[in-house]
């Protein structure tokens, strides 16, 4: 996979748009399935626009929050977020994160592993710096099938349009979130399938989101009106949408969590 054909998100006000509510109900969902005991220590790992770091704080009632992530714009954007007074946002990567060993009672990675250039690395990275007994956890769409977006992508890639997925894409995977987990040395490894449905009030809509998204939105500047037509017509055709009707996707994440022993 070439490094343009890969999934990058820079804009934090375009993920909001794009992914935010997908975001909001799968990280609910998680954090319901999670159980973490209030006034934890976290690290959000990957934390991007800041919107699991809010719910997060809003859910979780932690103690305190440290948000990284490489992406300075998107790093602004989570700190005008409203209800994240509580976490503090600092520029990094996963795979070398910018905090001590033991220093956190949690980690966390929301959407993020399949990203990670190096997963086994990042996972680690986060078993370092969580203390003995603390948690650590994690969720990822499975790709690609359980991306909200799939379809769209799907028709791009049989068209013979550059592919789109992420680098590590097959840490998505429930299977391998274990095998991850458990080489790491964690004891009390769980895992599950997190299914999750958004509404959007037309086909309309639904298209407009999907053009904001960072990969077909690039891909778009460089198709003619007619391809592009052609595109939104077989991603209609393909939902089966009435015409001004709602249109309902469903997706599927992965989600992992274990203890560091000790």
């Amino acid at each position: 996979m070439s490094e343009q054909n890969q999934i990058r998100f820079e804009d934090g006000a375009a993920y909001e748009t794009y992914m935010g509510i997908w975001s909001r109900k799968v990280g609910e969902e998680f954090l319901a399935w999670l159980k973490p005991p209030r006034d934890l220590s976290w690290l959000d790992v990957g934390c991007g626009n800041g919107a699991f770091t809010a719910l997060l704080a809003e859910r979780a009632k932690p103690l305190s929050i440290i948000g990284v992530d490489p992406s300075p714009a998107q790093l602004d954007f989570a700190r005008t977020r409203p209800g994240v007074s509580i976490a503090r946002f600092e520029a990094g990567h996963a795979m070398e994160l910018p905090a001590a060993d033991d220093s956190v009672d949690a980690a966390v990675m929301a959407l993020v592993i399949a990203f990670v250039p190096d997963p086994a690395k990042g996972m680690a990275e986060m078993a370092r710096v969580v203390k003995p007994g603390g948690l650590v956890s994690a969720y990822m769409w499975d790709w690609p099938e359980g991306f909200p977006f799939h379809h769209s992508h799907k028709i791009i890639e049989d068209r013979g349009l550059p592919a789109i997925a992420p680098p590590s894409w097959e840490a998505s995977r429930e299977a391998r979130l274990v095998e991850l987990w458990q080489g790491a040395g964690l004891a009390d490894v769980e895992s599950r399938v997190i299914t999750v449905e958004r509404t959007f009030p037309d086909f309309e809509t639904l298209w407009a989101i999907t053009l904001t998204g960072p990969r077909v939105a690039t891909l778009a500047t460089t198709l003619s009106p007619e391809v592009k037509a052609e595109i939104r017509k077989e991603l209609k055709d393909r939902l089966g949408v009435e015409e001004g009707r709602p249109v309902t996707l469903k997706a599927t994440a992965n989600a992992v969590k274990g203890r560091v022993p000790g």
